[in-house]
């Protein structure tokens, strides 16, 4: 990896919030390089979740800069925030975030149709791949009350990866699930890390979670205390 260029830069990045001043994030700086596969660790309210939502261009710092293939994202209006994560960033989330009222195939078409640079049969053709990569093409009509967890979860991945993100931010994305399904979730992560060289940043609580990842950074009290791995 140390070949690759870095995708990802944080300088002294810092989030305060409240009248409190409730320091989530204090002096981080972080390099990533493309095609990383990267946890984010720690326990609850150690300040995960808030990075990956600053490198996610969700929240904005309190101070410091976050560099994006080259962009500050700290410096972006909200309208152009909206147009890097529509067209560069693919979410994942613990609680899948799926639209209950669309079927698998229509909560995966939804990136590109909100971008709206597709017709409609070039959607439906790059759908039906993805959900054969994901093994869902079973399940295309189902709604997420038809799906387990596990199956939620990779309609998930799939919405992610549809528009061909340069990035994948994923929040506790085993969180939600049993064991054998946490796996087969994580062993796809890494396959799509392994395959697309798709950059990965994943938060998670979990320590054999972390393990799939190529890089482990630790998190406590908002600071980086600790770096493993490539």
């Amino acid at each position: 990896m140390d070949s690759a260029p870095v995708q990802i830069e944080l300088k002294t990045v810092a989030k305060t919030y409240g009248d409190h001043n409730v320091h989530a994030l204090e002096s981080v700086s972080l390099s990533i390089v493309r095609g990383e596969f990267i946890a984010l660790t720690g326990a609850s309210g150690c300040g995960k979740s808030t990075l990956l939502n600053i490198i996610g261009g969700i929240d904005r710092p309190t101070s410091g800069s976050i560099f994006f293939g080259g962009q500050d994202l700290a410096k972006l209006n909200d309208n152009d925030l909206t147009a890097v994560r529509a067209t560069k960033l693919g979410f994942i989330f613990q609680f899948f975030n799926l639209l209950s009222t669309m079927t698998v195939e229509e909560n995966i078409a939804l990136p590109l149709e909100l971008v709206g640079k597709s017709s409609a049969s070039a959607v439906r053709k790059h759908v039906a791949e993805i959900l054969e990569r994901v093994k869902l093409s079973h399940r295309a009509k189902f709604y997420p009350s038809q799906l387990s967890g596990g199956e939620m979860q990779r309609t998930a991945i799939a919405r992610a990866l549809i528009h061909s993100p340069e990035l994948i931010l994923a929040d506790e994305p085993t969180g939600n699930l049993d064991t054998e399904n946490g796996t087969i979730i994580l062993e796809m992560l890494q396959q799509i890390n392994a395959d697309d060289k798709l950059t990965i940043i994943m938060a998670t609580h979990s320590l054999e979670a972390a393990a799939y990842a190529r890089r482990n950074i630790s998190l406590k009290d908002g600071l980086m205390i600790s770096q493993i791995g490539a």
